[in-house]
């Protein structure tokens, strides 16, 4: 009887072929360097999900964050070695602007609930930042001699999922989308290529039948 009540209940929703959302997005970044604590972005962005069956689609997104300021501090002078290269960092603090845009590809599957639907997906595309590259700008302001990268456009992975509720027949508000986001960005100071990073997403989504 269950079986039978809740394929009823998902017959009777009548589920869009696209989607566009527009959200606004909160990302937790872990920069994986030692002498930087996490960092907090604050953006917004959107995406477009095509579903060519009932449960199943594709989806496309793109999201930029605003600067966040970076601080990094060493207490006694550092020599490190990046690209096979001595380079010296003395000690003190250095700000610096970050920002971030990111763009990511992938599938997308969804489960009615009448006026909720649940989806999850996992997303591959890149990450672009100029934060590590102005890190070291101003690490060589101060009399530093690191190699300058400039910014870094790297791999990046989204897996997560969330939950819209639906206002009307073709609009839906996304009350909450909880992201694992995965960046591969080398930081200048130990040349670790991961960041473990957390994401979260509300906004509104526009819907075509």
């Amino acid at each position: 009887m269950s079986l039978l009540f809740t394929t009823a209940a998902f017959s009777q929703v009548e589920l869009p072929k696209i989607e566009v959302s527009a959200e606004y997005s909160f990302l937790r970044f872990n920069p994986s360097l030692p002498e930087l604590s996490n960092s907090n972005f604050n953006g917004g962005g959107g995406g477009i999900a095509w579903f060519f069956s009932r449960y199943l689609g594709v989806k496309s997104e793109f999201i930029g964050y605003a600067k966040d300021t970076w601080t990094v501090t060493f207490q006694t002078p550092l020599v490190v070695t990046p690209h096979n290269t001595v380079a010296n960092i003395p000690a003190g603090s250095y700000s610096a602007n970050a920002s971030m845009f990111t763009y990511q590809f992938g599938p997308v599957a969804r489960i009615p609930f009448h006026r909720l639907t649940v989806f999850g997906e996992v997303l591959f595309g890149g990450a672009l930042t100029n934060g590590y590259g102005n890190i070291q700008r101003s690490i060589d302001l101060g009399h530093g001699t690191l190699p300058l990268t400039g910014n870094q456009n790297t791999f990046a992975m989204v897996a997560g999922g969330g939950v819209d509720l639906r206002v009307s027949k073709r609009v839906a508000l996304r009350l909450a989308e909880v992201d694992y986001f995965l960046t591969r960005y080398t930081n200048p100071i130990t040349l670790s290529t991961s960041q473990n990073n957390f994401r979260y997403c509300a906004g509104i989504v526009f819907q075509s039948h």
